[in-house]
């Protein structure tokens, strides 16, 4: 049996199934009658021992020269560099790589603290297989609580966090901490004299202790919507119709001012609230369109009569005034005359009488 063994590879020779040593490259001869076998195997990467108990190859000191061991506890994984670059990560016991044309390096990691900063290089975070550690993402305007095993940690602001997810069980509640719109809209509501209307309310608030949330509240945005509820009903209920649609501001601080008196209580500020809109029932509306209508007709009339008056009591003063001063009056129908002539595109004038009566009597003026 002619073996030929290349030069990245070794050889294991066996005899009846017994390891007997390590063979570099090179060409070999053996009598398989007599026993012998050759495995070959690649000298790079993870050692491959083809069934052959590492720790009876550990042995032999040609195998025990070319490996490197990475010996891990349970507490703790490893990163491996080839040649002094980054290439995986390590958590098996114990891992023998070749290190022959390759070389190998490890560095030991304890990952029994949730924290990967103290304990990692930030360069190799994003590297790691993401099933190791969990990745918090806290952005601009948003606060998290940070939880191992249940219990609160702390606070952490805007940025990016890693933790190793072994040691303990990393959760963390995420609060958006800008300025939120509720907005409770189609709230039907019946007035004091039984009319059906429907309102549209908008409440602005942020959140002010979120430790204090969530232990005492579930779901803010659902109690701040059932609080305006409540009040709704309990203002309107009181007015008749036309009382509402007088006070629609009031309305909107009446509802501002109980939400607050709960802002403490649901670990909120409410900023602002107030009524967006007051619907109708339609045939309501078609009666206020036609009041609305009529008390427009009503006033247009008012002013009508009014400037009808002005106008009459004017012509008047003008007309006493031109009684009483003659230039005045040849001064208006020379106006008149001017008005006219601006219209009239050719006029013919017989001799006899001046320019003046001829265009008087044209314009059926008598001086």
């Amino acid at each position: 049996m002619k073996v030929i063994i290349k030069e990245q590879e070794c050889g294991y020779l066996m005899k009846n199934g017994r390891f007997q040593k390590l063979l570099p490259a090179g060409k070999y001869t053996y009598f398989k009658k007599l026993g012998y076998e050759v495995l070959t195997v690649p000298m790079t990467g993870e050692v491959k021992t083809s069934g052959i108990p590492i720790e009876v190859l550990m042995k032999c000191p040609d195998f025990a020269s070319r490996v490197a061991k990475a010996k891990l506890p349970d507490t703790s994984i490893a990163l491996r560099f080839v040649n002094g670059a980054y290439c995986e990560v390590l958590t098996k016991a114990e891992t023998y790589f070749w290190n022959v044309f390759e070389s190998n390096e490890f560095q030991v990691i304890d990952i029994t603290k949730p924290y990967m900063e103290g304990t990692l290089p930030r360069m190799y975070m994003d590297l790691m297989p993401a099933k190791y550690y969990k990745k918090i993402t806290i952005k601009d305007g948003e606060l998290g609580l940070l939880y191992f095993d249940q219990r609160l940690e702390k606070r952490l602001e805007a940025g990016s966090y890693y933790f190793w997810n072994y040691g303990a069980e990393v959760t963390c509640k995420i609060f958006n901490m800008k300025l939120q719109q509720l907005e409770i809209s189609g709230q039907e509501v019946l007035t004091a004299d039984k009319v059906g209307i429907r309102l549209n309310v908008i409440c602005n608030y942020r959140i002010t202790e979120p430790e204090e949330l969530v232990k005492k509240v579930e779901g803010v945005s659902s109690q701040l919507y059932t609080c305006a509820q409540l009040v709704i009903r309990e203002y309107v209920g009181r007015y008749r119709l036309d009382e509402l649609l007088a006070q629609k501001e009031e309305i909107g601080r009446y509802i501002l001012e109980k939400m607050r008196e709960r802002q403490k209580e649901l670990c909120v500020e409410v900023i602002s609230g107030g009524i967006k809109d007051i619907i109708l029932p339609g045939e309501i509306r078609s009666i206020m369109n036609t009041v609305l209508v009529a008390e427009k007709k009503a006033q247009a009339n008012v002013i009508m009569r009014r400037e009808e008056v002005a106008s009459t009591r004017s012509l008047l003063n003008t007309a006493k005034l031109m009684d009483e001063n003659k230039t005045l009056f040849k001064l208006k129908e020379m106006e008149y005359l001017e008005r006219i002539c601006d219209k009239v595109g050719s006029i013919s004038l017989n001799g006899g009488k001046n320019v003046l009566e001829q265009l008087a009597e044209l314009a059926g003026c008598n001086p």
